[in-house]
């Protein structure tokens, strides 16, 4: 449930956010990096009275030369958020995986408001349910209003819905998806292949018993989008497996992010939220 004190904490976190980065880089970027501000263009040979910060020290690795990145300005950028309500990010207690979701779609929402810039927040499971850009306060609000009365229902269809969201993108975009990504790599793959040009972002959340599996004993395990049930007992081997499996499907993800140029983060149920958007939002900033 996304409430008035959640986002009293997302304004005083976007001023703290804020006047970070312009007391440790000022004039690099206008805003908390997900409206206007710079996009990376060429490398040129560092010069006396160039700013040493922005020294590329990957470059210098590999030439023994000192270069400075240069920028250029980025403009009517629109941020598509795109969110998981299929039926299997209705788990995790105290917050469930849809609430969490929710919570940093509407985050970042509200980080595109203060800057001024148009975002656009959709939701996906069996289907695709896209909202128009627009900008302002009183959009966030009614997206607010809108995800606190949806329930996470169905299948997971998502790259049938990318292919369908590709067909709405009309220019230069950043599409941050959160999702569970507990589905086939293929569709993840063709989907990042789909959207490529685009700067994009994957967040997977997971509720800390899918992160641990802190179970024991025998349980019934119901698959929320199927509604099958398994009868299993969880024991010290099974726990291993689980954990080996999760582990390498996380690394295939992000070798997948890896080849096209998009960003992966994995995100727990119980970790602080705050925590998790300003490990993306930082890591956007400092990849400059």
């Amino acid at each position: 449930m996304i409430d008035t004190d959640f986002l009293r904490q997302l304004n005083r976190f976007s001023l703290i956010l804020q006047k970070r980065i312009t007391s440790n880089y000022t004039g690099e970027r206008r805003s908390t990096m997900i409206g206007q501000g710079l996009l990376f263009k060429d490398h040129t040979q560092y010069a006396m009275g160039d700013d040493f910060r922005k020294i590329d020290w990957r470059v210098f690795a590999r030439t023994d030369k000192y270069y400075v990145k240069r920028y250029e300005e980025e403009r009517n950028l629109t941020i598509h958020i795109i969110v998981d309500f299929s039926a299997s990010m209705n788990f995790g207690k105290p917050t469930s995986k849809s609430d969490y979701a929710s919570m940093l779609g509407i985050g970042f929402a509200y980080m595109a408001t203060k800057d001024n810039e148009r975002f656009v927040l959709s939701t996906f499971s069996e289907k695709l349910d896209l909202f128009s850009p627009k900008k302002g306060a009183k959009q966030l609000a009614g997206i607010v209003a809108y995800l606190n009365d949806r329930k996470p229902v169905g299948a997971t269809k998502f790259e049938e819905s990318m292919a369908k969201y590709k067909n709405k993108i009309s220019s230069k975009s950043m599409i941050i998806v959160i999702s569970d990504f507990l589905y086939d790599l293929s569709e993840i793959k063709n989907s990042l292949a789909r959207l490529k040009g685009h700067e994009i972002v994957l967040i997977q959340v997971l509720d800390k018993t899918e992160r641990d599996l802190s179970l024991e004993g025998e349980y019934k395990l119901q698959d929320l989008e199927t509604k099958q049930v398994v009868k299993t007992f969880i024991s010290p081997s099974l726990r291993k497996t689980y954990l080996k499996q999760l582990n390498e499907h996380q690394a295939k993800i992000k070798k997948i992010c890896d080849q096209m140029n998009a960003k992966f983060f994995i995100a727990s149920t119980d970790k602080p939220i705050f925590d998790t958007f300003f490990e993306v939002l930082m890591s956007r900033y400092f990849q400059r």
